[in-house]
């Protein structure tokens, strides 16, 4: 059986630079909303009067709600088609995002964003499937990988945004800063309306019809349709979230997972609590707090760019396992030394930022690739809800963890919590570079090679 298709072998095209410009504006979006909000936060506190435990929910509210998005929506959207979904989540966000510039009690401002972060988890599956499933194989992981480097512009532009209007208005311009997203929301929101369905979840769906009218619109009446048919068969059984938890999707679902959980939990609680942390190591004269998480911010983008080359080059295992290496030196020096100077501190938060660029741009490459059609968005969903537990839980602990226990230990369990994404992604992480979808996504007979796991033989799991 053929393991490729028309949409495998096609070469880039401007439907394709189209698509993921489209799904870019969600990441984009994301990256915007938690992180302005930890800016937002310093304003926020004196003027609703916040407590220590409302501050607390307030930053990690809207990771809750991704966990509750990203679990729900996407099986709804495996269900329902990625087109429909791929608007409303954006309606949402943006509604949300306005009522936040209103709110005059805390639960107010807990409870909105809680609902902006059910609009992100659900955009997480929605997005990232439908573009996978329109990619070529050598482009995509590297085009999937470019979505997290949107979501780093969007923390960039917000962050900066935060800035200005700190030094222009005071931290009392929390109200706009909030509502600012609106602006690139409605863009988006623009862009994405008439986007076409993905015709391997038509096919998945039975509806052939459909996803060889889709596929003749983007290639051509002449497209090769049977090639996309021969390797996304129609489905007869359904998995469902069972799916994921038997066998060999299992181990897959944990190792997504928890490499995801290890990865984000430092990068979130950074960015929800930056200028808190970096005011505990000293950095806290003339808005310096907010001028370092800006600089954070550009380094957490800048270390995205070489790794979106590299994952298609020295490979997804490569990348993930050396990253992971990198990431636990600074946290530890930290923790080591609590009290080093000020230059030793942005160095290694720098350092840091720069090394999680590779498994920043995996979190949603790996979880695409290594599950199949019928549970692809599922997944996706899955694996982002298990990262924001521990997302939302590190967020919500950090600010109660530097009162009581102060910089050097925070900072070791951050390193111990790295620690652990290096075991996972060493005893698990298999290697995807070059294969098409379908063979990335099936389950065979497994060999390893020099790069680690490796699938052969693949064959298609009836689904």
């Amino acid at each position: 059986m053929a393991t490729t298709s028309i949409i495998d072998d096609s070469p880039l095209s401007r439907f394709h630079k189209k698509l993921l410009i489209q799904s870019s504006g969600g990441p984009f979006l994301d990256g915007w909303l938690l992180s302005i909000v930890g800016i937002a936060l310093v304003g926020m506190q004196p003027d609703l009067g916040l407590s220590a435990t409302e501050l607390s929910l307030a930053g990690a509210a809207a990771l809750i709600g991704i966990f509750m998005g990203g679990l729900v929506f996407g099986r709804v959207t495996d269900h329902i088609g990625r087109e429909l979904m791929y608007t409303l989540d954006l309606l949402i966000l943006v509604g949300a995002s306005l009522l936040c510039a209103f709110v005059t009690d805390g639960w107010q401002i807990i409870a909105l964003r809680f609902v902006v972060g059910l609009a992100i988890g659900a955009d997480y599956p929605i997005a990232t499937a439908l573009l996978a499933e329109w990619l070529p194989a050598k482009k995509r992981g590297a085009m999937l990988g470019s979505l997290v480097v949107a979501w780093y512009i969007g923390a960039t532009v917000a962050t900066m945004l935060g800035f200005l209007l700190t030094e222009w208005l005071g931290h009392g311009a929390w109200r706009i800063m909030l509502a600012s997203a609106i602006v690139p929301g409605i863009i988006i929101l623009l862009l994405r309306v008439g986007t076409p369905e993905s015709p391997r979840w038509l096919i998945s769906k039975g509806r052939t019809d459909e996803a060889r009218a889709v596929v003749r619109k983007v290639y051509g009446d002449d497209a090769d349709f049977d090639s996309i048919t021969s390797v996304e068969p129609q489905t007869t059984v359904q998995l469902g979230f069972r799916g994921l938890l038997r066998g060999e999707y299992l181990k897959r679902t944990f190792f997504c997972g928890m490499f995801y959980l290890c990865a984000v939990t430092p990068v979130f609680a950074m960015y929800t609590f930056g200028p808190t942390v970096l005011a505990s190591f000293g950095l806290d004269g003339g808005n310096l707090e907010n001028l370092g998480a800006t600089l954070i911010s550009v380094v957490f983008l800048i270390g995205c760019l070489p790794a979106l080359r590299w994952c298609e080059t020295t490979g997804r295992r490569p990348l993930l396992l050396w990253s992971f290496a990198i990431m636990l030196i600074p946290f530890t020096v930290l923790g080591l030394f609590p009290t080093g100077p000020a230059v030793l501190v942005i160095v290694c938060f720098c350092l840091y930022a720069l090394a999680s660029g590779g498994p920043n741009i995996l979190e949603w490459s790996y979880p695409n690739e290594i599950f199949p059609t019928e549970i692809r968005a599922t997944a996706m969903g899955v694996v982002t809800a298990i990262s924001r537990i521990g997302a939302a839980i590190g967020t919500y602990l950090l600010p109660l963890s530097l009162n009581k226990y102060g910089n050097g230990p925070t900072m070791l369990m951050a390193a111990a919590l790295t620690l652990a994404g290096l075991i996972v992604s060493l005893l698990l992480a298999p290697e995807t570079k070059g294969k098409s979808l379908s063979e990335a996504s099936s389950i065979g007979t497994a060999t390893k090679d020099a790069n680690g796991p490796v699938a052969t033989e693949p064959t298609r799991t009836v689904v």
